[in-house]
């Protein structure tokens, strides 16, 4: 290490004493477990500073994290705390990392550098369009669903697992045709490579071998990252553990941060075995805890150090806190499913009352289909919320129909940009575009003399109009933004013709421009789309409010805080489901699921579940399991948290309101004659508008089709309906 003694910063005071350990260790592997809210980001950003303040090169080092704006985020608070060149450092994702490498050493592994990466929907694209490759027309069964069969190849890449593995244990329904998926499995790898593709494993996956193979390739990288830090290290899987191990396995100047209790990712592939076997791997490692929280209350924290104590597998660590605050965390019984949504709409109002805003407050929940009640509610009382966890921007068909115009001036041979293109073109279809692409690469014909294939007809003035584009594209020296707008320019007739709602998606496309106005070169620009996608621009702010309530998953929410938390759904059988009883490793990962919700609470945690209904899965792959308030919370020592009941109200023989639980006032629960609805009525919601009755589930619910909203499930016991 290059020692330099000046410093600006006086870590002493700004650290504790654990983060201090862990920013200034000297050369040599750690093993940094951060308990939740405990300062790890800062302890990072602290690490970049004090290493560039002594000396090391910014470029010599490398902080890996899950996301590209994690590591941009970092690099600046570090610059800002010491010295502009901490934004020189080399920040970004294990994904990130593996392109850039494989850009300058993809013939290694016969592939071109100009190879395309493949996200999700391209997989399902593929795969379902090699189906038809499969021999065996007299298979028992259908094929699954291409989205599937992309999950399928994926875990089984990711987790590095035996196709019939993941089968067994998660899609045992389609074992009669393992043969075919066998067999499409390896069509699919011979596609990827003759067209020059890569999908998100294969990244990894090729990185790793290229460093297994390729002693000069580890020194290289060794000697251009001489120090080394990860974050969230227990969301790693497998492949990038090993990544690390190979990385560091010169110098060993690595330090990985994370925090076993929080791994929540194994439907990923993440493996939160790699904290435990960090030691194994480098067994010279100083293992540092950070256990000072400066997010939640002492009472929060006991109750979820009690929460964890349930684990059979776990670094022991015991959050503490100097902050202020003495509100033990409560487990409110509501009785109902109905009861659970009014409930929380109630409490959220006294809050309000009492001085908070919407934006402090957070329900989370299990599954996206969770809040389903409390949406119906939140809508009828007025209360503007946005929900976190569901679509996501790249996914939609327009962006990646515009981005197929530009993906294949970088790639020719992208194959599924230019299917997805051509069948834009009217009289052009699947049979008709893949002739056109076989001519093209028969041929090493030029994008821009697309409209010279000699079977066109009907589709020549199409061909022509595309073909112009192309031409415009393959400019030189374009600008990333410029090659947007043509192609958004060419697109948007499409655009109005394919969607109703085109004005929106238009919005996005002008998104893009704005987002491509950022870089230099194009590659880049579709690279970065491609390994960290953006999230939606849409409903962020509903209303138009600077002020709403959160709704979010508890996966969607990791990483975040609020002043107050509500939990829903706490039964056996929703939380945690009921398939995770089934395997000891699935339900210790929903108990760390629950303590990553618990955690995000600063003052108040608020646990709410429907004691006395069945619980109803959804899903399908069962019916009706258990009740009752979930094992985890059932198994916490009484002095950790608060039970009480709710009743939303209960009418005495005087006629009077009589009440029971947190808040007081009354309910104004709808008063509705619905008696005389019957199938086929039309209606009217005050949230969903116009629809019609499509029968009745039981004696208080009921299915609606809305025109403008699909078909619901309705509670009559407070929903407000009027019939028309």
């Amino acid at each position: 290490m290059r020692l330099m003694m000046s410093t600006k910063i006086d870590y002493k005071k700004a650290l504790n004493k654990a983060q201090l350990s862990a920013v200034t260790a000297l050369d040599g592997p750690i093993l940094v477990i951060a308990g939740a809210g405990s300062g790890k980001t800062r302890t990072l950003v602290y690490r970049v500073a004090w290493l560039v303040e002594k000396g090391v090169l910014p470029r010599e080092i490398l902080l890996l994290t899950f996301t590209r704006k994690a590591a941009k985020e970092m690099l600046e608070r570090a610059s800002r705390l010491t010295n502009k060149r901490c934004r020189e450092v080399s920040g970004g994702t294990f994904h990130s990392l593996a392109q850039h490498v494989l850009r300058e050493e993809a013939r290694r592994i016969g592939f071109s550098p100009s190879f395309s990466i493949m996200d999700r929907a391209d997989m399902e694209e593929a795969a379902h369009a090699l189906i038809t490759e499969v021999d065996g027309e007299k298979r028992p069964m259908r094929f699954p669903k291409s989205s599937t069969i992309s999950a399928v190849f994926s875990k089984a890449a990711n987790m590095e697992k035996s196709l019939s593995e993941i089968m067994e244990i998660e899609y045992p329904q389609f074992l009669p045709i393992f043969p075919q998926m066998e067999h499409l499995l390896q069509i699919y790898k011979e596609y990827k490579r003759k067209n020059n593709l890569m999908d998100y494993d294969d990244l990894i996956l090729f990185l790793r071998l290229l460093l297994k193979e390729n002693e000069d390739i580890r020194l290289t990288l060794a000697n251009r990252y001489r120090y080394i830090m990860v974050d969230e290290y227990q969301d790693t899987n497998t492949i990038q553990a090993d990544i690390i191990r190979y990385l560091g396995s010169s110098h060993r100047n690595v330090m990985v941060v994370g925090d076993d209790s929080q791994s929540i990712y194994s439907f990923r592939g993440a493996n939160f075995r790699n904290m435990f076997e960090f030691p194994d791997y480098f067994p010279e490692a100083r293992i540092i805890k950070l256990e000072e929280n400066y997010r939640s209350t002492q009472p929060i924290l006991s109750m979820t150090n009690a929460l964890m104590d349930q684990a059979t597998q776990k670094y022991t660590k015991c959050l503490f806190t100097r902050r202020s605050g003495n509100e033990v965390p409560l487990a409110i019984d509501t009785g109902t499913e109905r009861d659970q949504a009014v409930y929380v709409c109630r409490a959220i109002e006294t809050l309000l009352d009492e001085g908070w805003a919407l934006r402090d407050i957070a329900v989370l929940f299990r599954a996206g289909y969770h809040s389903f009640e409390l949406e119906l509610e939140l809508a009828r009382r007025a209360i503007p919320f946005a929900k976190y966890g569901g679509f996501k921007f790249m996914e939609s068909a327009h962006i990646k129909d515009l981005l197929a115009h530009l993906r294949v001036i970088i790639n020719k041979e992208d194959i599924l940009s230019w299917g997805r293109l051509l069948r834009l073109i009217r009289n052009i279809g699947a049979a008709k575009s893949q002739a056109i692409i076989e001519w093209m690469k028969k041929g090493d014909v030029l994008p821009a003399r697309i409209d010279k294939w000699p079977g066109s007809k009907k589709e020549r003035e199409g061909l022509v109009k595309l073909a112009k584009l192309m031409g415009s594209l393959s400019t030189a020296n374009l600008r990333p933004e410029k090659a947007v707008d043509l192609a958004a320019e060419y697109y948007n007739p499409f655009l109005k013709e394919r969607f109703d709602d085109f004005p929106r998606r238009q919005l996005e496309l002008e998104q893009l421009i704005s987002m491509a106005s950022r870089y230099r070169g194009l590659r880049a620009f579709l690279d970065d789309l491609s390994l960290e996608p953006p999230a939606s621009p849409v409903d962020v702010r509903p209303l138009d409010r600077e002020d709403y309530l959160t709704l979010s998953t508890i996966h969607s929410a990791k990483g975040l805080e609020w002043g107050v938390i509500f939990i829903i759904w706490l039964v056996d059988g929703r939380f945690p489901p009921e398939k995770s009883f089934l395997n000891t490793e699935s339900l210790e990962e929903e108990l760390r699921l629950l303590y990553v919700g618990a955690t995000r609470a600063k003052d108040k945690l608020i646990m709410v579940y429907p004691g006395q209904g069945v619980v109803y899965n959804p899903e399908g792959w069962g019916g009706n399991y258990r009740r009752g308030l979930s094992s985890f919370i059932r198994a916490l020592p009484q002095d950790v948290i608060e039970h009480r009941s709710f009743v939303s109200a209960h009418i005495s023989p005087d006629g009077a309101i009589l009440r029971s639980g947190l808040f007081t006032g009354s309910m104004d629960r709808p008063a509705a004659n619905l008696s005389e609805l019957k199938p086929g009525d039309r209606i009217n919601h005050p949230a969903f508008g116009a629809g019609v009755i499509a029968r009745f589930l039981s004696e208080d619910r009921v299915e609606v089709i809305f025109k403008d909203r699909g078909i619901k499930l309705l509670h009559l016991g407070y929903t407000s309906l009027e019939k028309v």
